[in-house]
């Protein structure tokens, strides 16, 4: 099966995709990923949306274009020299909140909020406080991972925590999981109703 993306590509993908290559980032969503994020995006009308990760804002923008305008997302980062390239492009976008903290202080800050959809790109949310970030997602809520295929990038010793963390995923009761075995390899979780 070709897995080349024929649809468009968002309008400012090109351009903070230029600036991200410019700045160094690696850690970037590969597009096939961002693709699959823009039509899960499209499930959730009127959603509220997380992206714990936002780097530079390649996943951002193809999730903002999945969304609908009733449809808000919060994107979070530690890195504000990458994060000032997802404000450039992608500031203007009312639906968006760029913010940047560390992850364990926006938790620890926002733990009463609730959310549609939880695209989690970094530790918080996936390696670290996986529970609080499954406690915000309301019932019927889509919970994402990519990178759980080993990858270039990964530090030695890093396979064994995505196992480690696939396993602690498989266990839980409260989400019906599938996992993808494409792109990255991606992990899709929905909350199951109470």
């Amino acid at each position: 099966m070709d897995q080349e993306i024929k649809q468009g590509y968002p309008k400012a993908y090109r351009d903070i995709d230029s600036a991200t290559n410019e700045s160094g980032f690696s850690m970037a969503s590969d597009v096939l990923t961002c693709s699959l994020l823009r039509t899960l995006a499209a499930t959730k009308p009127g959603g509220k949306f997380l992206e714990l990760g936002t780097g530079t804002g390649l996943s951002t923008s193809w999730i903002l274009d999945g969304m609908d305008g009733a449809s808000s997302l919060t994107s979070i980062d530690n890195d504000d020299r990458f994060l000032t390239i997802a404000r450039q492009f992608l500031s203007a976008d009312k639906r968006l909140q760029l913010v940047c903290t560390d992850g364990a202080d926006w938790f620890d800050q926002n733990k009463h909020l609730k959310f549609d959809y939880i695209f989690a790109d970094t530790w918080h949310g996936k390696y670290l406080l996986l529970d609080e970030a499954i406690a915000m997602l309301n019932p019927g809520g889509l919970y994402i991972i990519d990178d759980m295929l080993p990858q270039p990038n990964w530090p030695e010793g890093h396979h064994e925590k995505a196992i480690s963390l696939l396993e602690v995923l498989e266990q839980r009761t409260d989400l019906v999981l599938t996992r993808q075995c494409w792109a990255t390899g991606i992990v899709i979780g929905v909350k199951r109703t109470v």
